[in-house]
């Protein structure tokens, strides 16, 4: 029997909800729902979502002081990155592509380090 089979949410509390869900809707274009979230419904059945444990030690989610670091799919990695620098947005100067896709990082108001992937092409 199969038992966990996917990731079904990620919750976070914040200092200041509303200013925070504002942030993610004005520079990360998430469209927050009045009960205070959202859904992503999968449009690409190669898509997945990682799951992982890292240990206490791990410096990927420095600048943060948070136990967590979230990661969203982009279409334009370069384009998204340009814009959130473009509002003003602590954005790392640093963008990783390998054959997994392309990274990039920014910062949210609340100091959570926020990891953007573009998935490399399908062949």
């Amino acid at each position: 029997m199969k038992r966990v089979v996917g990731i079904g949410g990620i919750f976070f509390k914040a200092r200041d909800p509303e200013k925070l869900r504002a942030w993610y809707q004005t520079h990360l274009g998430i469209e927050v729902q009045a009960w205070g979230g959202t859904v992503f419904p999968w449009c690409n059945p190669e898509g997945m979502t990682v799951w992982s444990i890292s240990p206490q030690s791990a410096e990927s989610f420095e600048p943060s002081q948070a136990p967590f670091m979230i990661n969203y799919v982009v279409e334009n990695l370069h384009d998204v990155l340009a814009a959130l620098r473009a509002e003003g947005c602590d954005v790392d100067a640093r963008v990783d592509e390998s054959e997994f896709g392309a990274f990039g990082w920014v910062m949210d108001p609340e100091g959570n380090r926020i990891e953007l992937w573009q998935p490399p092409k399908a062949n």
